[in-house]
């Protein structure tokens, strides 16, 4: 079912609330700009009755701001001229006849009425019978009170609001928001509510599936928490309603199945921090970057890199990606332009994570040679190479992400290929360790920080997730997430949820027990 409103429609709605808020001047330039009249008066009944009670000051008042037909306006200007013959107040009469632009256009489209007038204020007496002849007054009151009752409405008060409201209602009702969300008006879009505290998440809530042969390679929740997206290893990105964990419909191009689409495997995800935008990368070395309401690729980077593109995330304004890749390599590219802006060379394998550090002044970068660089931005010099402890000496465990931590600006969550995760500074000390205790512990492949750093979690080649109390850096939680080898997890930014995916067909969602 299609829904058509008028565009004048809507201005008059946003004249009444500029009308109901004292807003004069805006009411004014919008009236003029829009060449629309609210054509509204505050009462009906009070309009009709001061017709039908000659209370003529206040009916020209309110009239003045309507859009009326001429010949209406004409039939009301002749009944008051009339009455103020037959009061002898003739000067007012005089005035109304002969200076205002509705008698003017009643002298040249119907003289003769407009000539009857002048000769009824010249009489020295005046019968009510040439006044108003075959009627009375009060039948003409009642009938100009009739004709122009019909040209004016009454606008609900604080009806734009309620419109919004009831909006707001209907998108809820259809799950486009979720329960407890602020709508953000001037994007257009909810945000979620933050949950009171942090929580582990221990429960399995549900589970998006996928087919036989496909897996997720990555995942990320947008910033608002509002959607989960995904990328395959068959190409595909999906964007999943994190109110029911299913496709989300509202979005037209999933609706026809015309889904983000890569010709390979996709191995990075990420939004831009507005969430207007997403940006994917490849196991072919391409990046592309797609309009997260209309599914359009705006821009395609076919040669990013000569290899996989590991890792992808925006700059602080959203007109830049920065990227690393199997190629060891870090790149910073243009959005606009597509190229090249900056690179970044030193590390000597696999370069597993990337991200902006420092307030976007630093680059800092994960790396399979078993190092964390830290990069200067403007110069692309390495300007700190920092080895995490290693088990053995001679180990060189690839560190496979690093995670800003919450509570402090200059420290980051190291996550290497072994049974500790490292909460380390920029220079290089270690702050505290995060430690499986057993004698065969595996080692970890992925890892995340809770939103207020509350909390760390490790995924495990055990197919485990362990969560470690920061304050104590005690496992506080383990449970077993996958039942083939795990691949990678992420938290959600405002609830005490964790999305984990492996090389299972599907994502689990686990969440804090209430």
């Amino acid at each position: 079912m299609t829904l058509q409103i008028e565009a004048s429609d809507v201005i008059k709605v946003i004249l009444q609330f500029c009308k109901e808020n004292n807003l004069t001047r805006s009411f004014a330039a919008i009236e003029d700009e829009c060449q629309t009249s609210l054509n509204t008066v505050d009462s009906i009944d009070s309009f009709v009755s001061d017709i039908n009670n000659g209370r003529w000051d206040s009916v020209l008042s309110q009239v003045s701001k309507l859009q009326v037909p001429q010949k209406k306006l004409q039939d009301l200007y002749e009944q008051i001229i009339l009455e103020m013959t037959e009061l002898k107040e003739l000067d007012v009469a005089r005035t109304l006849l002969r200076q205002t632009q509705v008698m003017s256009v009643l002298r040249k489209e119907d003289e003769p009425r407009y000539l009857k007038l002048e000769n009824l204020m010249g009489r020295i007496y005046v019968d009510a019978r040439d006044l108003y002849p075959g009627t009375t007054k009060d039948k003409k009151r009642a009938k100009i009170a009739t004709e122009l009752s019909q040209e004016v409405s009454i606008i609900p008060p604080s009806r734009l609001m309620t419109i919004v409201g009831q909006a707001l209602k209907w998108q809820r009702l259809q799950g486009a928001l979720p329960d407890g969300a602020e709508i953000d008006l001037l994007r257009g879009v909810a945000v979620g509510k933050m949950d009171e505290e942090e929580k582990c998440p221990t429960s399995l809530s549900t589970a998006i599936k996928f087919g036989k042969d496909c897996h997720i390679e990555c995942a990320k929740f947008s910033p608002d928490g509002l959607v989960l997206i995904t990328g395959s290893v068959d190409g595909f990105l999906e964007i999943w309603d994190t109110a029911t964990y299913k496709l989300k419909k509202d979005l037209s191009y999933q609706a026809s199945e015309k889904f983000m689409l890569h010709s390979c495997p996709i191995l990075s995800v990420n939004f831009s921090r507005d969430g207007e935008l997403i940006c994917s990368g490849d196991q072919s070395g391409v990046i592309k970057v797609w309009r997260y309401r209309s599914g359009q690729c705006i821009r395609t980077i076919s040669n990013a890199h000569t290899n996989g593109v590991t890792t992808v995330c925006f700059s602080k304004d959203g007109g830049q990606v920065l990227s690393g890749s199997f190629d060891t390599v870090i790149r910073i590219h243009g959005l606009k332009s597509g190229r090249v802006l900056k690179e970044f060379r030193g590390h000597t394998s696999y370069v597993n994570h990337a991200i902006y550090f420092n307030n976007g002044q630093q680059i800092l970068s994960a790396s399979s040679d078993g190092t964390v660089s830290l990069w200067d931005l403007k110069t692309t010099e390495c300007v700190k190479k920092i080895r995490p402890p290693q088990r053995h000496a001679a180990d060189e465990a690839a560190v496979l992400s690093v995670h800003p931590y919450p509570k402090n600006i200059d420290h980051f969550v190291v996550c290497n290929r072994s049974p500790t995760m490292y909460l380390m500074t920029q220079e290089g000390q270690v702050i505290k360790s995060f430690h499986v205790e057993k004698d065969e512990a595996e080692d970890f492949v992925a890892a995340c920080v809770s939103t207020r750093g509350e909390y760390i979690y490790g995924l495990a080649a055990d197919r485990k997730l362990y969560a470690f109390q920061m304050e104590t850096c005690r496992i506080e939680e383990c449970m077993e997430v996958s039942e083939r080898e795990p691949i990678g997890l992420c938290h959600h930014p405002l609830q005490n949820v964790i999305a984990t995916f492996s090389e299972t067909p599907q994502v689990k969602i686990f969440s804090a027990s209430a």
